[in-house]
């Protein structure tokens, strides 16, 4: 299996995806070989805040080899919703510097390709070899193993509150279907998609997927923005979150990180959406879901 790699520099960095391409071996996707952490370290580029501590390479290291640590028995799966809140509070990047794929490229092969292949390692198929998708190394935002916790982290987190994320993390189609779709980024609509998973009301991924289609689709006819107006976003409270880096403590382990003290999703516009999103999803599709149930709208 990849190991941890043997050469980690003290500062994060940003690996190109030409060249991050070059080091995407066969072996490296089966879990046969590690990657090429010196020849690879030669290649990168400084962050822009390299002077800054949230450039600093090991507490982002040190969080990812407790989640391997504390979910080396369990499902891999279940390392996401602990994973992506405190991802989000030790790196405290903005949106512009998360939109850059060359940090994410250099956190999975230049830190931790040990965990994208923990993490990400399957087979296609049965009778197949188990192989990590190249797309977890390098690639989109809702695919790419740690800009996916990232992202999640910060359209589900209300405020500075990571509670929802931690719902949120915890059913894989609000992160492998939910992340793909524009409306995410409505502060209301994410934390109502939220708050049907934590009332039970959406409980497998089949029934996530439902909902995020039903969703998507009534999106195209009901502005939510307008029915479910948001706070407006003040860029100060990220501002100060960001600075406050430089004497933040270690995130924690056990209690939830605090984000950015921003103004928290209005409940009411929560509250109008709930409701709306809990009659498409009675009148929703599910596979798999009997006749009886989908006239009844009935959990699965």
């Amino acid at each position: 299996m990849t190991d941890k790699p043997n050469h980690l520099p003290e500062r994060l960095a940003l690996l190109a995806d030409l060249n991050a391409a070059r080091y995407l071996t066969d072996g490296l996707l089966s879990g046969k070989e590690n990657a090429q952490a010196i020849a690879l370290n030669k290649v990168t580029e400084p962050l822009p805040h390299d002077g800054e501590s949230r450039a600093e390479l090991a507490p982002v290291r040190d969080l990812i080899d407790d989640a391997m640590y504390k979910f080396r028995d369990d499902r891999p799966t279940n390392a996401d919703a602990w994973l992506a809140p405190r991802l989000h509070a030790a790196l405290r990047l903005t949106r512009r510097e998360a939109a850059d794929r060359r940090i994410w490229n250099y956190l999975a092969l230049g830190v931790a390709p040990d965990y994208v292949v923990w993490r990400h390692l399957v087979a296609k198929s049965q009778g197949d070899a188990p192989k990590v998708a190249a797309a977890r190394f390098r690639g989109p935002a809702y695919t790419q193993a740690f800009s996916r916790l990232w992202w999640a982290a910060e359209l589900y987190r209300d405020g500075p509150d990571y509670g929802p994320v931690v719902t949120a993390c915890g059913n894989q189609e609000m992160l492998n279907t939910a992340l793909r779709m524009d409306v995410i980024e409505h502060r209301p609509t994410a934390q109502a998609m939220v708050r049907l998973i934590g009332r039970g009301t959406v409980t497998s991924t089949r029934e996530a997927i439902a909902m995020a289609a039903a969703i998507n689709a009534s999106a195209a006819t009901l502005m939510y923005d307008v029915v479910a107006p948001d706070a407006e976003r003040d860029g100060k409270p990220l501002r100060q979150w960001i600075e406050e880096a430089e004497s933040a403590p270690a995130v924690p382990r056990r209690d939830l990180p605090t984000g950015p003290y921003e103004e928290k999703t209005p409940e009411r516009s929560v509250d109008v959406l709930v409701d709306h999103f809990a009659e498409l999803f009675a009148e929703a599709p599910v596979r798999g879901r009997t006749d009886a149930e989908e006239e009844t709208g009935a959990e699965v």
